[in-house]
């Protein structure tokens, strides 16, 4: 299984949910009313993980990458490469 790290930033986060709606097994919205990236198993909002994921997950993470209207959802390979946004 391929490995990522998600990241977002809070500074740039306005709230609008899209990745949270979008991949609700990845993304949720704080208390503050910005996205965090789920850490399954410690309860806790991080801002970044990483994480094995499938090529379906992998797909869904970018799909919901996309959806950001302000680009602060952030992807990297396994290398450490900016996969999204380019």
């Amino acid at each position: 299984m391929p490995k990522i790290k998600v990241k977002v930033d809070p500074d740039l986060c306005i709230g609008a949910g899209s990745c949270a709606i979008v991949d609700p097994r990845t993304f949720e919205m704080n208390d503050e009313n910005k996205a965090y990236v789920l850490d399954h198993g410690k309860n806790e909002n991080i801002y970044e993980r990483e994480m094995e994921v499938t090529d379906a997950e992998l797909a869904d993470v970018l799909l919901a990458a996309e959806s950001c209207p302000v680009l602060a959802v952030i992807v990297y390979d396994d290398q450490g490469n900016q996969i999204y946004p380019k």
